[in-house]
C-alpha cells in the first residue's frame, strides 16, 4: 500500500525549532514533487515549500528565511526544517507527493494524514 507518512509535529516555544519528516512507502517508481502544506483551524490548506528531485524549491512568502525544505530521493523523505518559529504558523501539517507506481504510472497526488505544530507565545 502506497502512503505518505509524516512524524515530527508538536508543541514549541515562539523562535524555537522542529523538523518534520515525511516518507513515501510501498512500491514507488519516482515521486516528484515532495512538499509541505499547512491548515490552520478555519482557514484553506496553503502550500508551504515543494522540492523537486533536482532540489529545485519553492517556498510560501510568509516562511521564507525561516524554513528549510530537502529531501532524500534515496529513501523518498522529505523534511522541513522550521526555525523561528511564530504562533501564527500553528497548523496541521500535510506532506504531498506526485507518485508513480505501478498502479499509476502516470502518475498521482497523494496525501499524508497530518501532523500538529503548535507555537505557544
Amino acid at each position: 500500500q502506497v502512503q505518505l507518512v509524516e512524524s515530527g509535529g508538536g508543541l514549541v516555544q515562539t523562535g524555537g525549532s522542529l523538523r518534520l519528516s515525511c516518507a513515501a512507502s510501498g512500491t514507488i517508481f519516482s515521486v516528484n514533487p515532495m512538499g509541505w502544506y499547512r491548515q490552520a483551524p478555519g482557514k484553506q490548506r496553503e502550500l508551504v515549500a515543494t522540492i523537486t528531485s533536482g532540489g529545485s524549491t519553492k517556498y510560501a512568502g510568509s516562511v521564507k528565511g525561516r524554513f528549510t525544505i530537502s529531501r532524500d530521493n534515496a529513501k523518498n523523505t522529505v523534511y522541513l526544517q522550521m526555525n523561528s518559529l511564530k504562533p501564527d504558523d500553528t497548523s496541521v501539517y500535510y506532506c504531498n507527493g506526485h507518485l508513480r507506481t505501478p498502479q499509476r504510472p502516470s502518475g498521482m497526488d497523494y496525501w499524508g494524514k497530518g501532523t500538529l505544530v503548535t507555537v505557544s507565545s
